[in-house]
């Protein structure tokens, strides 16, 4: 029943006909999608140091940079010791977990979860095993970090078992065993078959696999729009080639799936009921695809987790898993009310959780999120802060304080990494000498390094980016009297700043503490502003009674450059931070990259204030920042280009701000 015409239509989409023998055969999709993740695996690997590109989240995948559904299969590890354990895979904004196995050193899970993969999306997927059991409940044990498009764009065109080393969450150096892994890309005709077969199965009531015309049309009247019902028949027909009336199912899945993509006929899923024809219509094929896998539990990893942490202990947030296609404020306000802060890491471009301990959590908002702790900060607080900073500043830098290093190293596990730093643990003669640690040279490059009129971060920190104050306001900062001259102080203040561009980087405890340069030019002056030690938590910094950043002590240096005009750079002091210090002077010509200063013990944050339109910031940093969503960055990576070279055109600024 038109078995041939159906698979000549087929082999034509898909691009295997030969010709007349002459031409060379051309590539399947399935091999053309395969060279394009490798042309851009490579291109990836020969940028110098930018991370960021402009975030997908909350937009349709372009249908020039779509890649395929990607199917991810965690199949066992080899562990060290005996336990239950689960594994939990973390990819973009999503986070999926497997069932927990018996008992064994050598768990079997076999858990397979399909994703979107994207050319300009998220490849750096992070697996984490945890351990579970009554006296050491979801303990993480091991995790490793894996390129998708690196087993992707291995010639292999079956399905491939990589086994990869766990590593130890408190060593790098150190693994823990092994987990096998297998990925590979659907081959995308077959994936948008595959759906279109099982939309019509949903009216194969007898379940014979084939499908008349009445039950087609009860499924076009359901699920089509207008155009649908007008083309029944004529896309009935063209697979009923023998005219009986009766159509195999796989040969009108593959005339559906071929008039889907050309001119949607399928106004909502069958499965949510959302609206399609929103993006493009590739899109609406991977919607449904993997809506329907939701929906009838075909997936046998759980998802719905935004980072691992949140899988482990099970806190489920009811997003479904094509939510990649839909906005939602993950970053909103979770500053303010969370004891988990979440940022979005920039190079695996992947969520991640910074959890603050609760008592600290409770304490914070009532010193700051409340009137009552308004009064307690104006009747003295501000004076008990400044003192405990100081006296902790003072025990950091004893001789005993160098104990504390390995539990410092040990509670930030996974997120020091030691083998960058330019210094042998042991030589650290205090605290503090470990805290202010240099790195190695290269292990900060920095972003096109002689092209001026492109700024770069300066330094490891969450990072939010505003084209104007009011945005700030808007989005972040919350105390009542921010403003740019309340920043910089008479002293500091220049007209030029007015309605200016400001980029906050916040430095966790845990963070490399020596700020750098983002822009080349020369150093006008410095201004010490005195003030309090606030906490630089978002908790304070999303608070409306608390004004943060104009109250700290803080100090300003003004860099005159030719690409951006004045820049103010903003070191500002927090609890348990009482020492700003530079490394350049007054006069000195300083180069974009450059170590500026260090601040000691705690957290601290640095802000840049850019003239008016002197700045155009990556667009993956303003996208977060809209969200509330402080992006993890490096030094020396991307954060905008200057406005002000005539010679850029706008199209050649957006294309700085991706690479």
């Amino acid at each position: 029943m038109g078995h041939a015409h159906s698979t000549s239509r087929h082999n034509g989409r898909a691009g295997a006909g030969a010709g007349n023998g002459v031409e060379p055969p051309l590539p399947s999709r399935f091999s053309r999608f395969r060279s394009r993740l490798r042309l851009r695996r490579d291109r990836g690997r020969d940028r110098c140091g930018a991370a960021g590109d402009a975030s997908e989240s909350g937009k349709g995948v372009a249908a020039d940079e779509f890649a395929g559904i990607a199917r991810i299969r965690i199949v066992k590890a080899d562990l060290r010791f005996k336990d239950k354990f689960f594994a939990c895979l973390s990819l973009g904004e999503r986070t999926y977990r497997t069932e927990t196995t018996d008992s064994t050193h050598r768990p079997v899970w076999n858990s397979e979860k399909k994703v979107v993969i994207e050319t300009n999306g998220p490849h750096i997927a992070r697996i984490s095993v945890f351990e579970t059991n009554r006296f050491s409940k979801n303990t993480l044990v091991g995790y490793c970090e894996v390129d998708l498009f690196d087993l992707l764009t291995k010639d292999l065109e079956e399905e491939h078992v990589e086994d990869l080393a766990l590593l130890d969450p408190s060593s790098s150096t150190t693994t823990m065993g092994t987990i096998s892994v297998s990925c590979y890309i659907e081959d995308p005709v077959e994936t948008e078959q595959s759906f279109a077969r099982r939309v019509l199965a949903i009216v194969d009531y007898n379940e014979d696999g084939k499908l008349s015309l009445s039950e087609f049309s009860d499924l076009m009247k359901a699920f089509g729009n207008g155009l649908a019902v007008n083309k029944i028949e004529e896309l009935f027909r063209q697979a009923d080639t023998n005219g009986d009336g009766i159509v195999d199912m796989d040969e009108l899945a593959a005339l559906l799936a071929d008039q889907q993509e050309k001119e949607p006929i399928i106004s909502n899923c069958p499965v949510c009921g959302e609206s399609l024809g929103k993006y493009d219509k590739i899109n609406d094929m991977i919607h449904m695809t993997l809506c329907f896998d939701e929906g009838t539990g075909n997936q046998i990893m759980t998802g719905g987790f935004l980072t691992d942490k949140q899988a482990a202990y099970g806190w489920m947030f009811k997003l479904s898993e094509w939510a990649n296609f839909s906005s939602y404020d993950v970053g909103l306000r979770s500053g303010s009310t969370a004891s988990h802060i979440l940022v979005f890491d920039r190079r695996t471009k992947r969520l991640v959780e910074e959890a603050i301990d609760g008592k600290i959590v409770l304490s914070m908002r009532a010193l700051y999120q409340s009137k009552v702790g308004l009064t307690l900060i104006d009747s003295g607080v501000k004076d008990i802060l400044k003192n405990l900073s100081e006296k902790q500043g003072k025990k950091m830098n004893s001789p005993e304080s160098a104990k504390d290093i390995p539990k410092f190293l040990e509670l930030f596990a996974g997120q020091i990494n030691m083998d960058e730093t330019k210094d042998p643990i042991e030589s650290f003669k205090t605290f503090n000498e470990f805290f202010i640690r240099q790195l190695k040279p290269s292990a900060r490059p920095i972003a096109h390094i002689d092209d001026g009129s492109i700024a770069t971060c300066a330094a490891d920190c969450r990072l939010m980016a505003y084209s104007s104050v009011d945005e700030s306001t808007r989005f972040w900062i919350k105390g009542r009297k921010f403003s740019i001259e309340g920043l910089l102080g008479a002293d500091a203040h220049h007209n030029a700043f007015k309605n200016g561009s400001l980029v906050i980087f916040r430095l966790a405890p845990q963070d490399y503490h020596r700020f750098h340069v983002p822009v080349s030019g020369t150093v006008e002056k410095f201004v010490d502003i005195p003030g309090c030690l606030y906490t630089v938590n978002p908790i304070a910094v999303n608070s409306k009674y608390c004004n943060v950043f104009t109250e700290n002590k803080r100090v300003i240096s003004i860099i005159s450059t030719s690409e951006f005009g004045k820049v103010a750079f903003v070191a500002i002091g927090a609890t348990m931070v009482g020492s700003i210090t530079f490394v350049k002077k007054e006069g000195d010509y300083v180069h974009k990259g450059d170590e500026f200063g260090y601040f000691s013990f705690g957290g601290s944050t640095v802000i840049c204030v850019f003239e008016k339109d002197a700045i155009q910031f990556d667009a993956d940093l303003l996208a977060n920042s809209e969200r509330s969503l402080e992006t993890l960055v490096e030094v020396g990576t991307t954060l905008g280009v200057s406005k002000r070279n005539r010679g850029l055109k706008v199209s050649e600024l957006q294309k700085y701000s991706i690479e």
